[in-house]
């Protein structure tokens, strides 16, 4: 179904779209990024964690100190080396008199003790304990500057590009940045290689050495459909928070930083994710592996090849234009073989009201080696008939003439009978 008589909140909407999905986003154009209201904070970004596209930001790419967002990236860590079995829940972690002494906020862990990796991990997804945040570094990879160097690695890895660590648990340090764009991405990188990290993420308390301590997320109280995810705050910085909401199939990942309060922090968030919810949906016109179409294959075994889809066709627009989505495959007619499973050979275009959302790279859905001499031969013949009337009436005349020659020439060497009388 096809609506017309969009509104300029719509329009702008659609524009957002197109311009806020970049996969290496640059602050020349951050600045100049269109929203339609403000946000009460420095920077904040809305992102849908489905697709992956921004759909608003305010001053998305702005180096901020992160305090206490570090946090994700070192429970990033954690459950990568549990995924990996390098370490176990079980775990019972030692407690150096450094991890002790550290200041802040604190899960009050004690010098000389050993605490489970688990009760750790809720320590800083909850209560966003920092000294908890050197036990896990320290017994991970020795201390916290060798976990630092692991941290930075896995921002390469992710590429982040404006985001730098020196601490493990975002205590002030020179030279230790991020922006609210690259926490969305990293929060959705973390969210999808460990969703099962949230279900720390969404206590609302945790008592450790009979201290209740309340989740530092007023939101989790709020809005039951809120499930993380880490709060951050330093006098020089003020409030960040990253929240994330899922509701239905759909999950949106906000970020405010350097709000004047908590409660400024906690409202913003959720005002942009109320806004995400109410204005925009997630569309799939198709999957990653699906066949959209299908190209002629020449000197091959076989005739003809796949076009898969190279990754997934979500994309995120306004609800008036989710009727419209729609795509269309670029790629040659025919392709000459061999052909290699995954290669690339074109291109699908996702768009809406003539506006281009996206491309997704047509990939061979197998591979094709090339035929035989003959069939190769044969399809070589018909290729160079096929480029004008001319040249076909040509060469099916020397065709008929040298068959008719091999037929005469045959019928003359053939022995002679001569019966007798």
């Amino acid at each position: 179904m096809h609506r017309t008589g969009l509104t300029v909140r719509h329009l702008i909407g659609c524009v957002l779209v197109v311009a806020l999905v970049f996969v290496a986003p640059g602050p020349s154009r951050a600045q100049d990024m269109p929203h339609n209201f403000e946000v009460d904070a420095a920077a904040a970004v809305l992102m849908d964690a489905g697709t992956g596209q921004f759909v608003y930001g305010q001053n998305p790419h702005q180096r901020i100190v992160p305090a206490s967002f570090v946090k994700v990236l070192t429970l990033f860590l954690v459950f990568d080396a549990l995924q990996r079995g390098q370490v176990q829940l079980t775990d019972l972690i030692p407690i150096s008199e450094r991890a002790w002494r550290t200041g802040g906020s604190k899960m009050f862990v004690r010098v000389g003790e050993r605490v489970p990796l688990e009760e750790l991990i809720k320590g800083i997804a909850v209560v966003s304990g920092n000294d908890a945040c050197i036990a896990v570094a320290e017994y991970l990879q020795g201390s916290e500057e060798a976990f630092v160097r692991k941290m930075n690695e896995k921002i390469g890895e992710l590429g982040l590009r404006e985001t730098k660590v020196q601490t493990v648990n975002g205590w002030p340090a020179p030279d230790q940045y991020t922006t609210a764009a690259d926490m969305a991405l990293l929060s959705r990188a973390y969210i999808q290689a460990h969703p099962k990290a949230l279900e720390y993420h969404k206590m609302q308390e945790y008592t450790y050495q009979r201290i209740r301590q309340y989740n530092r997320n007023g939101l989790l109280m709020q809005d039951p459909s809120v499930d993380g995810l880490k709060t951050g705050h330093t006098e020089e910085t003020g409030y960040h928070l990253v929240a994330t909401a899922k509701r239905g199939d759909q999950r949106f990942i906000a970020v405010v930083m350097d709000a004047k309060k908590d409660s400024v922090r906690e409202r913003e968030a959720l005002r942009l994710l109320n806004y995400g919810f109410r204005n925009f949906a997630a569309v799939t016109p198709f999957q990653k592996g699906q066949i959209l179409g299908h190209a002629r294959v020449w000197k091959g075994t076989d005739k003809d090849v796949g076009l898969a889809a190279g990754a997934d066709g979500a994309v995120t627009v306004p609800v008036e234009l989710k009727e419209s989505v729609t795509y269309a495959t670029n790629a040659p007619e025919r392709f000459t073989a061999p052909l290699q499973m995954g290669q690339a050979l074109g291109e699908a275009v996702i768009s809406a009201k003539n506006m281009v959302l996206k491309t997704v790279p047509l990939i061979a859905d197998r591979n094709i080696p090339q035929a035989g001499f003959f069939k190769r031969a044969m399809d070589s013949v018909i290729l160079a008939a096929s480029g004008s009337k001319t040249r076909m009436v040509v060469i099916g005349i020397v065709a008929v003439v040298g068959v008719v020659g091999l037929l005469s020439l045959f019928f003359l060497l053939r022995p002679r009978r001569f019966s007798k009388k």
